[in-house]
């Protein structure tokens, strides 16, 4: 069994912001020579999650709509009065996707559906530079 353990960083515009990571994903997996295991992939952050859907522009509409009717970003948050930084949204929506993600892999490739893409959701209100831990377990 081997562990690889890698960081990538990406930019981001804030809130709303998904990002299509899956070929940074690949990458690591392809340079491990691992033949089968899982990836599990965490964003280091408390307003950023790590999800997966078919990235195209109709659904990267819906998922942006579907958390503004959720967690609206006008909304006043107890957070917001704590810390003054009115990104009380942010966290919600980060807490209510989860910041991390494991995909198995066999013959080296990921198990992903065909239109199943790794997504980086960006929640905080100004742009952030992320970074991703992913890790790879195999053999």
């Amino acid at each position: 069994m081997k562990i690889i353990h890698e960081k990538i960083s990406i930019p981001t515009k804030g809130n709303p912001d998904l990002i299509n990571i899956t070929a940074n994903i690949k990458k690591i997996v392809d340079d491990s020579k691992l033949k089968q295991g899982t990836v599990t992939v965490f964003v280091i952050g408390s307003t950023a999650a790590i999800t997966t859907f078919e990235y195209e522009p109709g659904l990267i509409k819906d998922v942006k709509d579907l958390f503004e009717k959720l967690i609206p970003s006008g909304k006043n948050y107890a957070h917001d009065e704590t810390w003054g930084d009115a990104n009380g949204f942010s966290h919600l929506r980060a807490a209510l996707q989860g910041p991390s993600l494991v995909i198995p892999f066999e013959e080296g490739k990921l198990s992903l559906g065909t239109w199943q893409q790794v997504v980086l959701a960006e929640f905080d209100n100004r742009p952030r530079n992320r970074d991703i831990v992913v890790q790879v377990i195999g053999e």
